[in-house]
């Protein structure tokens, strides 16, 4: 947990289901792919992460 915030993180190495849902439902197929709420952010992007949450960095 950061900044307050509860993650699942989710190893598609280990899961085949996983890697479904990120290709299929997530239409991603890049990791990191972060859903926050609805939204989906696929790369790794900070300030998306901060704006998607609402928070700034600490």
């Amino acid at each position: 947990m950061s900044r307050g915030v509860e993650l699942e993180i989710r190893d598609i190495r280990s899961n085949s289901e996983y890697v479904r849902e990120l290709v299929e439902d997530l239409k991603s197929q890049a990791t990191p792919t972060v859903v926050i709420g609805k939204r989906v952010i696929i790369g790794f992007d900070p300030q998306a992460y901060d704006r998607a949450l609402g928070t700034t960095p600490v």
